[in-house]
Formats: structure tokens, sequence, C-alpha cells
């Protein structure tokens, strides 16, 4: 999976990240994760390598992506653990309900929508993690562009509303849950 991101210049969590969300499944133990963006399965993957007993739920608007996906689950030996759909994942994981992860790594000026839809399906000790959201160090500058502004926003947002915390961890994972 790795090799086909480089080769394709494909955006994925490093494996660094991936050991992270590999961790926080395996400590927290979740029935039912889902990721908004999933491209071809790569953070998907780690998540379900955790699983003991639940489910990953990966999304991504094009077919061929979550195609490959599941060719890289069938030889993983995982694809007991996924589910695997095409569409707008936030539509997508609006219809989940309890759900224990939430994984953001779509289109970064639609993280504070997808919270706003889909934080109300968030089990009652469910977390949420956002990749990204350093955003290779443009977040601290004076004159952001549009997408930057959007990251800054989204983070502003779940520190306001959520306990949550951020790992300097490649681009920068966020990770919150609902206050208490």
């Amino acid at each position: 999976m790795e090799d086909k991101a480089e080769r394709e210049n494909f955006p994925i969590v490093d494996r660094i990240v991936g050991k992270f969300l590999y961790f926080i499944t395996v400590l927290k133990a979740p029935k039912l994760i889902v990721e908004i963006g999933s491209g071809f399965g790569y953070s998907a993957y780690w998540f379900a390598k955790g699983l003991k007993d639940g489910k990953v739920v990966l999304t991504d608007y094009k077919t061929e992506s979550i195609h490959k996906a599941k060719e890289f689950f069938q030889k993983g030996n995982l694809i007991d653990r996924a589910i695997f759909e095409v569409g707008d994942g936030i539509q997508i994981a609006k219809k989940y309900k309890n759900i224990d992860i939430l994984f953001l790594d779509l289109e970064k000026v639609r993280y504070i929508e997808a919270i706003e839809t889909v934080k109300q399906n968030l089990s009652d000790d469910g977390v949420i993690i956002a990749d990204n959201v350093l955003w290779k160090g443009k977040v601290l500058e004076e004159n952001p562009d549009r997408k930057t502004k959007k990251i800054k926003e989204f983070t502003e947002y779940m520190f306001r509303n959520f306990d949550t915390t951020i790992l300097p961890i490649r681009d920068g994972v966020l990770i919150s849950k609902l206050k208490v």
C-alpha cells in the first residue's frame, strides 16, 4: 500500500500515524469505526488490524479507490472487518449510529460540516480523530489561504466544543472526545 501511494503520489497517513491508529483501536476496542475519506484504505487497514470484534467503514467517492481498498483488505485477510461504501463520506457516515471512532481525512474545507453532521451519531465515549491539522505548518501563517483558514477554524471549533488535543506527528493529528 505504501509503495502504491509513493508511486502514484497519493496522500496517506504515514506508518507512525498508522501505528497510532492501531494502538488507539487496540486500547479502545471499538465496535464501529467510520472513516470519512478512505482513499484506498491505508489508514483503515491500520484500524482493521487492531479490531477484535468490530468493523471499520471505509468511504470514498471514487469507486476505483474502494475497489483497490477491497483488494488490499482481501490480501491482508481483513476483509471481514470492513464495510466498503462509495459516495459522499459525510452522507454515508450519518446513517451509522454509536460510532466509537470517527476518522476524518476528507477535503479539509469539509471537516466542520462532517462533525456537525455526524457528532450526534457518536457513542457516549466516542472519539474523533482528524488528520492534517498542522497543514505543513501553514496554520501558523499570518495570511493563510482558504484551505488553511478552514483547518484553523476546524481546530478552534474542536477546542471550543470537545475535549481536544493535537499530536505533532506527521502533519498533525487531532484527537477529541465529547465534553463531560
